[in-house]
């Protein structure tokens, strides 16, 4: 029988481990289901990917601010936006295995799909992680881990309206971290208990909410394609009416076509004004907005891009490997990643390890140092190394070899092209840096 290849998500999953991207949590114990750790190179890319989406909401516009919340709130909260009734999924236990699944990920619902054994009638499982707050575990002491970062938002609208002094339309954005205990996480890190979240809430005037919708929905349709992402595996699906939350007038997916299908990338919906009308109900605060151009009184409607770092960095790992045969028949992997994102912007490698060569590199790499994050090597033969590179999505490796110590210049090798143009030493920094920032696609 022929030995089974391997998919490219376990491909994807061992390169995670085998370059120090993403690592199992608490594996010398045997690991914990569904949580996962992000090693040297996958804390770089999380970060990278953060501010990417942070310069593109925040920075780059004059109408969102950031902020950052408490993970626990008040549970009146979790009340007022309606988590506690329904924020629940459908779940079912095999009365031979033991598994448990949601039912509205079964064809089946009456047989296990792993077993074939009976299936329980659906029940409804409540997806907050709930604690205590205090020494004592009591009723009064009960306190939830924030299943989303939104709430935070709305809580703190008249706070982050006043002190800003924003005026409609604008926005909050947030990154953080949510927690869900979800029935049947899996698909390596797209669906987690515990992930970061990256969300605007938009304030809006009534009315204008249509136009402000359909802004938010390109705006973030395009910050994939500008980062990379090949457009022929993104797709905006607007959600039927059986499909939109109770408090949402539109919602769109954009989704990615992953190895394992279809599936949700990122949200953006329009939540009318359910949320701040529920926290000034519950909260007895008034949330309207007073606007003192037209001396109107309204409380805002919201348009929520929602989107998850994890699952986004999962998007770009995908799209970003790839599997060559070389010449001499061996596989080479590649990760191109976008060089906006890549962990290491630059490896920097002496050829040999005499001459002088290790001395000269070594001023190289800590000038590049002071820029990007960086890495030095000169171990092994230098094809080794410019393919352990090629794995870990690094876009430039500067190699000193013997014409550097004649006339001060280094070759630039490029990771998704057969250049390697020679650069003066004091020139490769800023060359680096022109090439990170005029890069349009993950090919330089």
């Amino acid at each position: 029988m022929a030995k089974k290849q391997p998919d490219v998500m376990e491909k994807i999953v061992s390169l995670c481990k085998r370059r120090g991207f993403i690592f199992q949590s608490s594996e010398i114990y045997g690991g914990l289901n569904s949580c996962w750790d992000y090693g040297p190179l996958g804390s770089e890319l999380k970060r990278n990917v953060k501010e990417a989406w942070w310069s593109a909401v925040v920075r780059d516009r004059e109408d969102v601010v950031g902020i950052d919340c408490s993970i626990l709130m008040h549970p009146r909260v979790w009340e007022a936006s309606g988590h506690l009734q329904s924020f629940t999924d459908p779940l079912v236990d095999c009365k031979e295995c033991k598994r448990r699944f949601r039912t509205d990920d079964l064809e089946d619902d009456r047989h296990c799909p792993e077993c074939g054994g009976e299936l329980t009638e659906s029940r409804q499982f409540n997806l907050m992680f709930k604690t205590f707050m205090g020494p004592v575990e009591e009723a009064a002491a009960v306190c939830y881990l924030r299943p989303e970062t939104a709430q935070g938002i709305f809580a703190n609208f008249e706070n982050v309206a006043t002190t800003a002094r924003l005026k409609v339309p604008f926005g909050i954005a947030q990154i953080g971290k949510s927690f869900r205990n979800e029935i049947t996480p899996g698909n390596f890190i797209f669906r987690t208990r515990e992930f970061e979240q990256m969300e605007i809430e938009y304030f809006v005037k009534p009315g204008s909410d249509d136009e402000w919708y359909e802004h938010w929905k390109q705006a973030r349709w395009q910050w994939y394609l500008d980062l990379g992402i090949n457009p022929n595996k993104l797709r905006l699906r607007d959600h039927a009416e059986d499909e939109l939350a109770h408090y949402a007038k539109a919602c769109v997916d954009v989704e990615y076509e992953f190895p394992f299908g279809w599936s949700e990338l990122e949200g953006v919906a329009n939540r009318t004004d359910y949320d701040l009308r529920q926290h000034q109900e519950h909260s007895g605060r008034n949330l309207e907005y007073f606007d003192d151009g037209t001396r109107e009184r309204f409380i805002p409607y919201v348009i929520e891009p929602s989107a998850g770092v994890d699952r986004s960095l999962l998007t770009f790992l995908v799209d970003a490997f790839e599997e060559v045969e070389s010449d001499g028949g061996k596989t080479e992997r590649f990760l191109r990643l976008h060089p906006r994102l890549a962990p290491i912007k630059a490896a920097v490698f002496p050829l040999v390890r005499k001459d002088g060569m290790p001395e000269v590199a070594k001023e190289i790499f800590h000038d590049l140092k002071k820029r990007f994050n960086c890495f030095y090597d000169e171990r092994g033969a230098v094809g080794r190394r410019y393919r352990r590179q090629d794995e870990a999505g690094t876009p430039f490796c500067v190699t000193v070899d013997g014409q550097t110590l004649d006339d001060r210049t280094v070759t630039v090798r490029y990771r998704d092209g057969r250049e390697q143009p020679r650069v003066a030493v004091p020139e490769v920094g800023p060359f680096i840096a022109e090439q990170i920032a005029n890069a349009k696609s993950n090919v330089v």
